[in-house]
């Protein structure tokens, strides 16, 4: 039995890359358009999921039956799909090249939050008024023009990036659609930023990166911005 130990141990990565193979090439055949970001197995014995788009799905271990929905703990009543996706949207804080955003800094600036924003998304526009309400806080402004969706953002970026003022033509722009007057034509780090929001799963804007690595994707309050700076404290 000790000799069989090993080998039987083995076994277990082996058959669970063999179905993530599997299930891999059959959802390619099937969804050819939606780009797979991981496959692993599930808290559930037979079960898998799947990160796609930043969405979890779950799929059995052929891939021919899809499972919509999240997995719920009945013992602890944890919603372990929203735990995991919590875990996958973590970020290490200090390790953002903040040299590469623009810092907006009100009051003393002590508090600190990140944002990936695309200066034509209407719901960073909706943000941007929201993060005006707070004092006392240095809010890292990463360009992350989305330019299927925004084709004018990325030189609107770029022109906000090469402003002499970038925080104020930046806040200009955003709250009150004064377009920056800079031509655009300097060294920018949109496309690394863009580089960087691939690399830590921000695939939309906005997104909100807080101290504590927590991060939130979308237009959210003032007092929801508040309190995930207490919770990060």
């Amino acid at each position: 039995m000790k000799r069989l130990l090993p080998f039987i141990l083995c076994l277990v990565p082996v058959h669970a890359l063999a179905d993530e193979a599997q299930i891999r090439q059959t959802l390619g055949e099937r969804y050819p358009a939606i780009k797979i970001t991981s496959i692993q197995p599930s808290p559930v014995a037979g079960i898998y999921e799947v990160l796609a788009g930043g969405k979890l799905v779950y799929v059995d271990q052929t891939g021919d039956y899809l499972l919509m929905g999240p997995i719920l703990d009945t013992r602890s009543k944890t919603n372990l799909t929203q735990k995991r996706l919590d875990d996958l949207r973590m970020v290490k804080f200090d390790s953002l090249p903040f040299d590469k955003a623009i810092p907006i800094v009100k009051g003393n600036g002590a508090r600190k939050v990140a944002v990936f924003s695309d200066p034509d998304c209407p719901f960073c526009k909706r943000l941007e008024k929201e993060l005006a309400l707070l004092d006392n806080i240095t809010v890292y402004v990463f360009l992350n023009p989305i330019a299927s969706l925004h084709p004018e953002a990325p030189a609107r970026s770029n022109e906000i990036w090469c402003s002499a003022d970038r925080a104020k033509s930046w806040r200009d722009y955003m709250l009150e659609g004064k377009k920056p007057a800079a031509s655009g034509k300097c060294d920018t780090p949109v496309n690394d930023i863009l580089a960087l929001a691939e690399k830590i799963g921000v695939e939309g804007t906005p997104a909100l990166v807080f101290p504590n690595g927590k991060r939130v994707d979308g237009a959210i309050s003032a007092a929801q911005i508040e309190e995930l700076l207490q919770q990060g404290s």
